[in-house]
């Protein structure tokens, strides 16, 4: 494709005045700057699709934000949305576009997808409903998905972060997720269900990922041990095939009615949208699964729309170059506060930092910034107890993601409110604001007269921002994974790299691949350094003992 047009002196020029404004506002204290502006959270906070995003404890201001748009219109942001959207080759080293954001389109515009959507349909009304059944003539009571990266992360967290949601309708299976590769994962599961009733959904874009054939074949194996001489029943009645690869599903032994397709426009970290969100579907049903597209799409529309003031994805994409190019923050925690929303921190790693993780631009020159900070996180309660104290009295500074929901209804089996955990909801919502509120403002935020010995004290000015969604629903839940989607690309645009390939686990693939016969024979360890070759002359011995 032919790129946008990068205008080099104004961004260079954009990058001149971000510098020097970054001398100045980025060493104030987040304590002066509220001092200073009444109006603070009004001039730096925006709602949209059910959310609202505060940036006000952000060491930054609305002159920042303007110089950040500066650099973004000097890189083509706008021009870059538009080929995004509109189809082309973003993804330049494939050769392809990304188009994750069409698994959520109207149905007249994007026909192939729905068609795919309402095979699912079918195929999860049949196991709701308890018409699928067995080789031995019994209903599915449990799912095995059986992936890894985004054919494991993306469905984990949306199930577990949906799972208070029912079905209208049927019986709910239980769901459960295997990914590692060594088997520590699907050996004891297997153990603990009856084969009979036992769905195995094998999720794989390429179908070639070892870690998950080869925990495929564990299941397989399995279950044709515990139901001998089926004569191919097994495979007919007990594995579901997701791939862009119907060919290698098909060779592998998936019957072609088990099949659900999705395409290689759509990175494996954005495929939760498309077919592999089989087990999201299958914990809350196709409407709510409709609904989490929906709200993605309402991110869509938002992200195009909206101008760049009031623009979600493209302010917290703004928000994250100025943390880590202009102010030097070379980490953030993400910190939802809210026990359901406990995988969050594990997929934003992986949608951002194996997206951004680059080193190249796209002129095929080495960048000469920062490209990605080192993003890890937990459930904010658990993580007060573990590595706040880094974040409060440590050396470095960290930028902090604020999650939580303002509104958290629960009833009881009899339909009456849940008055006990309501009241749970609004101590954990009271803990997510006053640890941002210390963090932000150290001792600032401590009664005047309080007077602290030095182990005690709190510096403070550690910027967050804080994502407030009105519930968590799925339709605000398509929302807020949608924003951190397109806030990726925005990042993506300003570094000048490209975030929808991943070539940097490749290699590692290939020398594992030759690895096993050093470790089998010790055939090639000649060939090794020093250290692989002592690990791994040692690993075949005690195995051999």
């Amino acid at each position: 494709m032919d790129f946008p047009r990068h205008d080099t002196d104004t961004a260079r020029a954009a990058h001149q005045a971000l510098r020097e404004h970054a001398q100045q506002t980025g060493e104030r204290h987040l304590a002066a700057l509220f001092e200073d502006d009444a109006q603070r959270f009004e001039r730096l906070s925006r709602s949209g699709c059910g959310l609202l995003a505060d940036i006000s404890k952000q060491r930054l201001t609305t002159e920042t934000l303007s110089l950040l748009s500066e650099l973004a219109r000097a890189r083509g942001l706008q021009s870059w949305i538009e080929c995004l959207f509109k189809g082309e080759d973003v993804n330049w080293t494939e050769q392809r576009p990304a188009m994750h954001w069409r698994l959520r389109d109207t149905k007249d515009r994007a026909p192939d997808v729905h068609a795919q959507l309402a095979r699912m349909e079918r195929m999860v009304d049949r196991i709701l409903r308890g018409q699928w059944r067995g080789c031995e003539g019994d209903a599915i009571t449990d799912v095995v998905n059986v992936g890894v990266g985004g054919s494991d992360l993306g469905p984990l967290m949306a199930s577990f972060a949906l799972s208070e949601q029912r079905p209208p309708r049927g019986h709910r299976p239980r769901v459960h997720f295997v990914s590692s590769m060594d088997g520590s994962q699907v050996a004891p599961l297997l153990q603990e269900l009856n084969p009979a009733t036992t769905l195995i959904v094998v999720s794989s874009k390429s179908f070639t990922t070892v870690d998950t054939l080869t925990n495929a074949a564990t299941a397989r194996g399995w279950l044709e041990r515990e139901m001998p001489g089926r004569n191919g029943a097994v495979l007919r009645c007990h594995f579901v095939g997701i791939s862009a690869q119907p060919e290698r599903m098909s060779r592998w032994g998936i019957h072609e009615d088990n099949q659900l397709q999705f395409w290689e426009w759509v990175g494996g970290r954005y495929s939760l949208w498309s077919a592999i969100g089989l087990p999201i579907a299958l914990t809350i049903g196709m409407q709510g699964f409709r609904e989490l597209l929906a709200g993605a799409h309402d991110m869509d529309r938002h992200f195009q729309d909206t101008p760049w003031q009031d623009n979600l994805p493209v302010m917290m994409g703004l928000v994250d170059v100025w943390n880590l190019n202009f102010l030097n923050i070379t980490a953030r925690a993400v910190l939802p506060y809210d026990g359901r929303l406990k995988h969050l921190p594990s997929y934003v790693e992986q949608l951002e930092m194996e997206s951004n993780g680059k080193s190249v631009t796209r002129a095929g020159e080495n960048v000469t910034h920062h490209t990605c900070p080192v993003i890890w996180g937990e459930v904010g309660p658990n993580a007060q107890h573990a590595f706040y104290q880094l974040l409060h009295q440590g050396t470095q500074p960290v930028a902090c993601e604020f999650i939580v929901a303002a509104r958290h209804d629960r009833l009881n089996a009899d339909g009456s409110e849940f008055k006990q955990l309501e009241d749970q909801h609004q101590l954990t919502l009271a803990n997510c604001l006053a640890q941002s509120r210390l963090l932000a403002l150290g001792e600032h935020a401590l009664p005047a007269d309080l007077e602290l010995p030095a182990f005690k004290r709190y510096r403070g000015n550690q910027p967050s921002t804080t994502l407030m969604l009105d519930e968590l629903s799925p339709r605000h839940l398509g929302s807020l994974l949608a924003l951190y989607e397109h806030k990726v690309f925005v990042q993506a645009v300003l570094w000048g790299i490209n975030p929808f390939d991943q070539w940097g686990v490749e290699m590692g693939k290939v020398i594992a691949t030759d690895m096993i016969q050093v470790l089998e024979s010790g055939q090639g360890g000649d060939n090794l350094d020093a250290s692989s070759r002592a690990l791994a002359e040692r690993a075949r011995r005690l195995n051999q003992d």
